[in-house]
C-alpha cells in the first residue's frame, strides 16, 4: 500500500542532522504496516498530478499557519477538496489537521489562549482518556466543517481530533515527535514561546512517555480500512 506525504514544512536545521526530516519522522512511525512511501514537498509547490498516485495522504506538520497567504496554500487545499471528494483517504498532523478542517469549510485561527507545548493529556473517543502525547501549536480549528466528528480534545484544544468518516482522520498533537526531538526542538524555537510556556513544557517532557505507538496504529488502521 503507497501512502503519499505531503510536506508542509522543514525542522530547524539544528534538529535535521539528527531526527531527519517530517516525512522521515512519520516514515518511521508507521514502518511495520506494510506501507511504502513517496513524499511531495507541497511547501515548495510540489503537488503529485493525482489523487489516485497514493493509496492514502498524509499532510505533515509545518511551521506556516493554514490562513497565511502564501502561493502554495490554496494549490493543497484544492488537492484536499478532490482527494476528499474522491474518498482516497487523509491523515493530518498539526498543520495538516488544521489545513484540512479549513479546506473543507472549518475555520483555522491563531488561539487568543496562546500556545500547547509539551507532554499533553488527551481524551481520545476511540483510543482512551488522559493519552499522553507531544503537542506544540499555537493554531487551532475553531469552527468546525461540515461533516468533521470530534473525536478528541482538552480543555485546552477544544477540537484535537476529528473524523470524517472514512475520508479523513486528523489530530493536533504530534505521534512522530520523540522525547529527544521536542527537547532539541524545544531549545531551537525557544526564543517564539513565552518564558512560562516554555518553561512548563521543558518540565512535562519529564513525566513519563507519550502514548504515540496508539496513534500510529490507529493511522494505519484509517488508511488500511479505506482499502477494504
Amino acid at each position: 500500500m503507497k501512502i503519499g506525504i505531503l510536506e508542509t514544512g522543514y525542522p530547524p536545521e539544528s534538529t535535521a542532522a539528527t531526527h531527519g526530516s517530517y516525512p522521515q519522522a512519520f516514515m518511521k512511525l508507521l514502518d511495520g504496516n506494510g506501507f511504502t512511501f513517496h513524499q511531495w514537498a507541497a511547501l515548495e509547490g510540489e503537488l503529485p498530478e493525482s489523487v489516485h498516485l497514493a493509496d492514502g495522504w498524509l499532510i505533515t506538520g509545518s511551521k506556516y499557519g493554514a490562513y497565511d497567504d502564501l502561493p502554495w496554500i490554496k494549490p493543497l487545499e484544492a488537492f484536499i477538496v478532490q482527494a476528499y471528494r474522491a474518498e482516497v483517504p487523509l491523515v493530518g498532523i498539526c498543520f495538516g489537521h488544521q489545513i484540512i478542517a479549513q479546506a473543507l469549510g472549518g475555520r483555522v485561527e491563531k488561539f487568543k489562549g496562546g500556545w500547547s507545548v509539551g507532554r499533553v493529556e488527551y481524551q481520545l473517543d476511540d483510543i482512551g482518556n488522559n493519552v499522553p502525547l507531544y503537542a506544540w501549536h499555537q493554531d487551532q480549528v475553531t469552527e468546525l466543517p461540515p461533516e468533521a466528528t470530534v473525536t478528541g480534545s482538552t480543555g485546552f484544544c477544544r477540537y484535537a481530533a476529528l473524523q470524517y468518516g472514512n475520508k479523513a482522520y486528523s489530530i493536533q498533537p504530534h505521534p512522530e515527535f520523540t522525547r529527544e526531538y521536542t527537547m532539541e526542538l524545544l531549545e531551537a524555537r525557544r526564543n517564539v514561546l513565552p518564558a512560562d510556556t516554555a518553561a512548563s513544557a521543558e518540565q512535562s517532557l519529564g513525566e513519563g512517555d507519550t502514548q504515540s505507538l496508539l496513534i500510529a496504529q490507529k493511522i494505519a488502521g484509517f488508511f488500511k480500512r479505506g482499502k477494504q
